[in-house]
This record gives C-alpha cells, sequence and structure tokens, in this order.
C-alpha cells in the first residue's frame, strides 16, 4: 500500500511497505522517534532520512538521524522549545535532549527551479552553492542529495521507505553513485568529493565509474572550501574508525595532496617510506581504539600527519647549526602555518602538537635531570607513544623505545636509581611551592608628621 504523497506533480517514488524492508522503530533513537511523531502530530511531514536509513537497512547502528520535514524553521522552533535555529548557508534546526541534538531539516526547493535573481539562493563564479535557504517539498528536496544510497526517506506515518533514485538497490549492491550530473554536483560543492572518500572508506562501497571519474580532474577544487570547514571534514575522514581506508583513497584519487601539500611531497619523495609506514601504523592504531571506544584526539592525527615535513626542515636547520629543540620548534611553526591555508588548525591542538614534536629528542637522552624531568613532564604521555610509533617505522631505536617503555612501570625510587639523577626529585614528583609572604602595609603616617 502506498503512502499519501504530496501533489507537485514531480517523480513520484518507489514506496516499499514496512514488511518489505528491515528498517524498524526499535533501531531508531526515542529523541528520534520523538521528534518524528510531534511532528506528524503538528500535521506536517515528517521522515527520517540520509545515512540512518541507509545504516538500518545495512544491518548497522546509525550513528546520526536526520529528520526533514515540510516545515519551516521557525515553525519548528515554536514546535520544539529546546530547539535553536542554526547556520545560514542552509537554515536548519537543532532540537537538544541533553547533551544530544536531532537536526531538523526543511524540504529544499530543486536548483533548477529557482530564479537566479533569488536571494535565498546564491552560487558563486565556480557554480559552487554559498546559500541555499528556498524551501520546497520532498520531491524536489531528494534532488538536492548528495547519493542515491542518502537519498532514502522513512515515513514515520506509516513506517515506509520512499525511494525516488534507486537507493536501495545502490544499499543492496554496495554502489555509491551521486545523483544527478557528477561534475556539476562537485561543482556546487567540493566537499562531495571528501564525502564520496568517506562513505566509500566507511561502507566498503565502490564508486559509481561516472561518480569516480570527475574526481581526479576536479580535486582541486577542494581548495575554494574554507579552510575551517575542511578542519571538520578530516577529522571525519580520520576519526570515524575507518581512517586507513580514507587515507589510500584520498592518495587514489589526488585529494590528499591538495589538503596536505606538504606531506604528500615528503611522501612522493623516494626516502619517504619511514614517513608512510608510520602514517599507516598511526592510522590503524586510530581506528582499533574506535572500535574499541577509546578516544582519540586531533593533536596526535595532525602531529602524525605533519611530522615528515617537520622533521625534513628540521634536519635543513640542524645543518645551519640550530639545536634539535630549536629546529623542531622553528620548523613546527612554520609547516604549520603553512598548513592554515589548506586545513586549518585550532590553536587549542597545535600548541600542544608542537611541544609534543619538539620533546622527541628528549628521549635519546636517559640519564640525569633532564631524563627524570621528561618523565614527569604533563605532555609525557603524548610524546611517548609518538616516539613508540616512530620506533615502528624505524625512525628511532627498538630498544630506546623498550627502555622508556620499562621505566615507566617502575616506582619512582628505581626510576631514580636508574635514571641516575643524582639526588634529584623522583621522576614525576612534584616540586613544592614556596609560599609567597604577603608585602607589609605601609605605615599609616601619623597626623602630626
Amino acid at each position: 500500500m502506498q503512502s499519501e504523497q504530496p501533489d507537485t506533480g514531480r517523480v513520484n517514488p518507489v514506496v516499499i511497505p514496512r514488511p518489505e524492508h528491515n528498517v524498524s522503530r526499535a533501531g531508531i533513537s526515542r529523541e528520534s522517534l520523538k521528534v518524528l511523531y510531534r511532528l506528524k502530530e503538528a500535521g506536517y511531514q515528517a521522515f527520517m532520512v540520509g545515512g540512518g536509513v541507509r545504516d538500518l537497512l545495512l544491518g548497522r547502528e546509525p550513528k546520526d538521524i536526520d529528520v526533514v520535514t515540510n516545515a519551516h524553521p521557525e515553525q519548528v522552533k515554536q514546535l520544539f522549545r529546546n530547539s535553536r535555529l542554526i547556520g545560514r548557508r542552509f537554515r536548519l534546526a537543532h532540537v537538544h535532549f541533553g547533551r544530544e541534538y536531532i537536526e531538523v531539516a526543511t524540504f529544499r526547493a530543486n536548483a533548477d527551479d529557482i530564479e537566479e535573481t533569488d536571494p535565498d539562493h546564491q552560487l558563486d563564479h565556480g557554480g559552487r552553492i554559498i546559500r541555499d535557504n528556498v524551501y520546497g517539498t520532498i520531491d524536489e528536496d531528494v534532488w538536492r542529495r548528495d547519493f542515491t544510497a542518502n537519498a532514502l526517506y522513512y515515513n514515520i506515518a506509516d513506517f515506509s521507505i520512499w525511494d525516488y533514485c534507486g537507493g536501495a538497490q545502490d544499499v543492496r549492491d554496495g554502489i555509491l553513485r551521486l545523483i544527478g550530473d557528477p561534475e556539476t554536483r562537485y561543482r556546487e560543492d567540493p566537499v562531495r568529493m571528501l564525502r564520496a572518500v568517506r562513505f566509500a572508506a566507511k561502507l566498503g562501497f565502490r564508486l559509481d565509474p561516472a561518480t569516480e571519474e570527475p574526481v581526479h580532474r576536479l580535486a582541486s577544487l577542494i581548495e575554494q572550501v574554507p579552510p575551517a570547514r575542511l578542519f571538520e571534514e578530516v577529522l571525519k575522514l580520520f576519526q570515524s574508525g575507518h581512517a586507513a581506508a580514507s587515507f589510500d583513497l584520498l592518495q587514489h584519487f589526488g585529494l590528499f595532496k591538495v589538503l596536505f601539500p606538504e606531506s604528500d611531497r615528503v611522501l612522493g619523495e623516494e626516502q619517504a617510506g619511514d614517513f608512510r609506514i608510520l602514517i599507516q601504523q598511526a592510522l590503524n592504531n586510530t581506528d582499533a581504539r574506535i572500535a574499541e571506544g577509546l578516544p582519540v584526539t586531533p593533536t596526535f592525527l595532525f602531529a602524525v600527519l605533519l611530522w615528515g615535513p617537520i622533521r625534513e626542515l628540521a634536519q635543513a636547520k640542524l645543518a645551519s647549526g640550530m639545536s634539535e629543540f630549536a629546529a623542531l620548534n622553528e620548523a613546527g611553526d612554520e609547516v604549520i602555518a603553512a598548513q592554515q591555508a589548506f586545513v586549518s588548525i585550532p590553536r587549542r591542538f597545535f600548541i600542544p602538537m608542537r611541544e609534543m614534536l619538539a620533546m622527541q629528542p628528549r628521549f635519546l637522552n636517559r640519564q640525569g635531570k633532564r631524563a627524570s624531568r621528561l618523565l614527569g613532564h604533563p605532555r609525557f604521555r603524548a610524546a611517548y607513544d609518538f616516539m613508540l610509533l616512530r620506533a615502528q617505522a624505524g625512525e628511532v631505536d627498538a630498544e630506546t623505545a623498550q627502555w622508556w617503555t620499562e621505566i615507566q612501570t617502575k616506582n619512582p625510587e628505581q626510576q631514580g636509581k636508574e635514571i641516575g639523577s643524582g639526588g634529584d626529585k623522583p621522576a614525576g614528583a612534584t616540586r613544592k611551592r614556596r609560599r609567597r609572604r604577603r608585602p607589609r602595609k605601609a605605615a599609616t603616617p601619623s597626623n602630626d608628621a
């Protein structure tokens, strides 16, 4: 039985009734269901769309649930007191439940039907969408989606799935296919090329030939995307559990060199084998940590991806007579500053990253005060983990890595004896602060003075 469809004159969807698909409300979060049902009860259309439907069809737990409706953002805000409107390029409502939120978007109009002079839909000279707040119907909204696998709509009214462009079959076949002309879609939003890589890596899908072909030619369009937005996209690529596969695909399509040009240059050199091993090992470790539910940090990720050019520049500075610590510090500053033009790294990440990398030469010294202070340094653990990666890549002697691993298992007294700190405080001990005396108040002059 087909659901009631809006009278738009557009192509009708294939409606897959509940008995013919495996998407169940049991797999949808309680908060998402609350939003869907309240919209429906208020007389609006309410659908779950995108990756949530795709993942449930694949038998996976959905990471994000997105809701679309014919209610405008202001109407959504009136309906949900716990919501706020965000976005300028795309106007959205976030309905908050504690720290979590459900994203609710209004159906968008078909770009081909929008007047060129409409101030709510603007393109730049290259065809990239810079503003898009023209609302439409579900029959129009589907053609604004990126991939067929992400253009499936789950209707809360009768639990059916609406499929306009063969997305259900593409999910079954493991194919990632762009909706519409691929080159036009990539020019509208070059980030779609990164999304293609991310979904292919995450799902194990293969790109449809027509979707794949333009990527090699249009990779440079990524340079038009604001570096701050690319920072978020890089995190999605490398911190979602499929970093190693994403890295391979980024290199295959020529996208990595647009995001990290200096790192890609070093990877292309004959002697770059240890840098490649370091990246691959780090990304494998990242995927394993995420699979175990352990935290990962952008600080470590960017340290790994930029280590090659930082090390190369530091070696050049060493040859000019600079100390190792100063060379790594300066090289880190210069490489990070250059990288900001492509993928901007927030200050809260690049400052500890630079410090962690500058500590690397100190692991070669295992005796005396400097070794003791290194072991008690607040960033020791991060610097130690990075040193272990370098050892796995052949940059650091295995015996040195083993020594620093074992010294951490010993108590402070044993550490002091082995390091031979000569009466220093045990490694990791805190130095007692001297209390500062309050300055005496100046004597109040008497009236007789």
